[in-house]
């Protein structure tokens, strides 16, 4: 954790109910994948929670994020419905997106959450639009753009900084660098620093901790306001680690092993919510009861949420007439 930590205590506890929210969610749906309940695939998000709680915590419903494939926690983040995510990943019609969109679509535009993307960096350039629209509104809201190392290397980064630096749009560029461009390390793919891209084109950029949710918290703060103020753009590289793979069941295609079980081992020794909450306890914001209530609770409610899911009807061939996206 940071030292020096000048976030309220109240809303330290929201953030750390809200890291493990979206934990206890995807570990449910590795689960439901493992039991073969699920009708495809899904791309977790566990291990990289303190970056999506802790930019989100800044924004409101009126502002805007795109997502990418692995998107539910930057969907439960921005505070969409776990009940209505389970639904949409099992393809029922209580779904965010009525069942047809699945894991890598779910979105919510009354929460501005425009959705999450199967295109490496196909989020950025909506982000874009989204900004310039807020910009135009003039009503200060903002919009995030998160992207992996891997859709760092996509023209539309350039793009999107570019016409972001011209136009101070109040865009934040958000890479969770995690290591691995699916099944290749970020070196082996990616030239130089992410961070340091930003430079070229005049945006103020940082390198941060992605699993020190109060380094997050306070870089996202600064990136908001500037852009809510009229600044412009910011890019932030948060350093990161998935602890599961790529994508579930990727063991039964992948012939050889491209990371030790080793190096996740070590990794997760700075799983950022054992983090926050060893620090939680150590400044006695939680006592370990409450801790262990915390947990509890969110456990019973993430259970109920996906067990109510599993019962949803199956969409209906007459919905693609009707068919909205909330």
């Amino acid at each position: 954790m940071s030292k020096s930590i000048n976030i309220p205590a109240a809303e330290q506890v929201s953030l750390f109910r809200r890291m493990t929210l979206i934990r206890k969610a995807e570990e449910r749906l590795a689960r439901d994948f493992k039991a073969g309940e699920l009708p495809g695939s899904v791309h977790l998000y566990i291990g990289q929670e303190a970056v999506a709680v802790g930019i989100c915590a800044h924004l409101t419903d009126n502002d805007y994020i795109t997502s990418t494939h692995r998107g539910h926690g930057h969907y439960i983040a921005k505070g969409g419905d776990p009940f209505a995510m389970f639904a949409e990943v099992r393809g029922r019609s209580s779904g965010i997106c009525g069942g047809m969109g699945g894991s890598m679509h779910v979105a919510d535009m009354s929460k501005g959450i425009i959705g999450a993307n199967g295109i490496v960096g196909g989020g950025i350039g909506l982000a874009a639009g989204a900004a310039l629209a807020a910009q135009l509104d003039g009503e200060g809201a903002v919009a995030v753009a998160f992207f992996g190392d891997g859709a760092s290397a996509q023209g539309v980064v350039s793009e999107a900084l570019n016409i972001s630096a011209l136009w101070k749009l109040p865009l934040i560029l958000l890479c969770e660098n995690n290591g691995y461009s699916e099944f290749s390390p970020t070196g082996s793919v990616i030239s130089g620093g992410i961070a340091d891209r930003g430079a070229a084109y005049g945006v103020p950029s940082i390198a941060v901790d992605g699993n020190d949710i109060a380094a997050m918290w306070q870089a996202s703060q600064v990136a908001v306001d500037r852009a809510r103020s009229g600044e412009g753009p910011t890019l932030i590289e948060a350093r990161t680690y998935r602890f599961h793979g790529h994508v579930e069941g990727e063991s039964g295609f992948l012939k050889t092993q491209y990371r030790t079980d080793e190096e996740v081992n070590e990794r997760r020794e700075a799983d950022p919510i054992k983090r926050f909450a060893a620090d939680l306890l150590a400044r006695q914001v939680l006592e370990a009861a409450q801790i262990e209530e915390i947990e509890r609770e969110i456990d019973a409610a993430i259970d109920e949420a996906a067990d109510r899911a599993l019962g949803e009807p199956w969409p209906q061939i007459s919905s693609l007439d009707s068919l909205e996206v909330r």
